[in-house]
């Protein structure tokens, strides 16, 4: 059995690695990029200087593949898919000469790409990445060391991060340890609002101000004016004079290849079961930030591009291919942050997000000590959990403190994956010592007393 795998970043890596040293399958994988595995959640790290050396990022290498016995092709360009006679296209892009291959089962790993908003100005023609220059995106290897050279420049004094989510906030603070004057514009009205609700983004927004960050929410970009580069931003609310500006505003699946032959979602991400394989085609499977995962918050597929889900499902497909039936066992999109020394982290849903996807839900929000008061020190945490009012099922939980207790989250995780309700979390076992908790700990004491 031949498998090729398109796309060989975290899920292609993960999805080759598994069907390696197999006697009964053959793996070819192809990626028109010339590295693998790049951990894109650490280029603010890197900008900012706390990773010194950027080879840290990558956890594999084209070599360590072919060394498992994958057949590699780096700097090759899927340009087609033949799918009645299960043949690729492949253009070598240093050279341009094109060739076919053939499969048996195919996987699709095509991953995703920022989101480049219809905003005047913003697109150049000539560029690596079509974009104006002293504007930049914050994806791909070659992109971080492009940012890290844009801001060794001494010219560049003013740089604006336009988007607020994890990347864009992750980012300002990457500027701020440079000296740089940094302008945050979210067109939403708060920093990280598909993951958190106000009364966390409250604390992360007063921590960023204090850094010195000059925010603008629901503010929209409009215009980025300048000859031959960026020189000023213009918005619904007014003008910035900038030296540097960074695109983060999101991502959408790579969907060209496969948009009119597999059912995706509207944002084109692959519709796929829990064993990855698409709806439509029993020989193609689809992982990563191309495809679709099953939300165990809401009950239904959605688009949630984390490099833990892309791992899993790239580890689900081979296994299911080498005839190991293993179901994806559902995501949570699972997540934490640092924001200038405030450690955050969410899991499921928010209330305001699950209240926009249709769900019935209440909340309970509680600020508490992290340890008894009678201790020499502690500091407060701030908990959230979202619950559906019918069956009172978790949902979604958000914790904050300046200590880091975000690793609880994934107790919060686990139980919105096995379909727990409040009342059950409220009384689950957790251990008490006065060095870290209470005899009811703030994790379950959010729970205990939810209305």
């Amino acid at each position: 059995m031949k498998v090729i795998v398109i796309g060989c970043n975290h899920a292609g890596t993960w999805a080759a690695k598994t069907l390696a040293g197999n006697p009964d399958c053959t793996v070819t994988a192809y990626d028109r990029n010339d590295n693998i595995s790049f951990l894109a959640c650490g280029i603010a790290l890197w900008v900012g200087g706390v990773v010194k050396d950027p080879k840290g990022l990558f956890y594999a290498d084209p070599a360590g593949l072919q060394s498992e016995g994958i057949d590699v092709h780096m700097g090759c360009e899927v340009t087609h898919i033949d799918w009645a006679n299960k043949t690729i296209t492949v253009k070598e892009l240093k050279t341009g000469k094109e060739s076919t291959d053939t499969y048996d089962k195919l996987i699709l790993a095509a991953g995703s790409w920022p989101v480049t908003p219809p905003i005047e100005g913003l697109k150049a023609e000539g560029t690596e990445y079509g974009l104006k220059k002293g504007i930049f995106f914050s994806k791909l290897y070659q992109q971080g060391q492009d940012i890290i050279n844009e801001i060794a420049k001494p010219e560049v004094k003013r740089v604006m991060v336009v988007g607020a989510g994890y990347i864009g906030v992750e980012l300002v603070e990457a500027f701020k340890n440079h000296g740089k004057e940094v302008l945050l514009v979210e067109s939403m009205p708060r920093v990280m609002a598909n993951y958190f609700d106000k009364e966390i983004t409250d604390e992360a927004e007063k921590r960023i101000r204090d850094a010195g960050v000059e925010m603008h929410l629901g503010e929209t970009v409009r215009k980025f004016e300048g000859a031959d580069r960026v020189e000023r931003v213009v918005t619904d609310k007014g003008a910035y004079d900038v030296d540097m500006v960074i695109m983060s505003v999101g991502f959408r699946p790579n969907s060209e290849l496969y948009k009119d032959y597999l059912e995706t979602l509207p944002n084109g991400a692959i519709v796929v079961d829990n064993t990855m394989q698409t709806s439509r085609d029993k020989d193609v499977y689809a992982i990563g930030d191309c495809a679709s995962v099953y939300s165990t918050a809401s009950a239904k597929h959605e688009y949630i591009a984390l490099a833990t889900n892309a791992v899993r499902m790239g580890i689900v497909a081979a296994s299911n291919i080498l005839g190991k039936h293993v179901e994806y066992c559902g995501t949570q999109g699972s997540n934490a942050i640092c924001v200038f020394g405030y450690n955050m982290a969410s899991t499921g849903w928010s209330e305001e997000t699950a209240k926009a996807k249709g769900l019935a839900v209440a909340s309970h929000f509680v600020r508490d000590a992290e340890r008894p008061e009678f201790m020499p020190t502690y500091e407060d945490v701030l908990v959230k959990i979202v619950y559906e009012k019918e069956s009172r099922r978790l949902v979604g939980a958000q914790i904050a403190s300046k200590h880091n207790h975000s690793e609880a989250i994934h107790a919060f995780s686990l139980a919105i994956q096995n379909g727990m309700t409040v009342d059950q979390f409220a009384l689950s076992d957790f251990f008490f010592l006065p060095h870290y908790n209470k005899p009811l700990s703030w994790m379950t004491m959010v729970a205990y007393t939810a209305p």
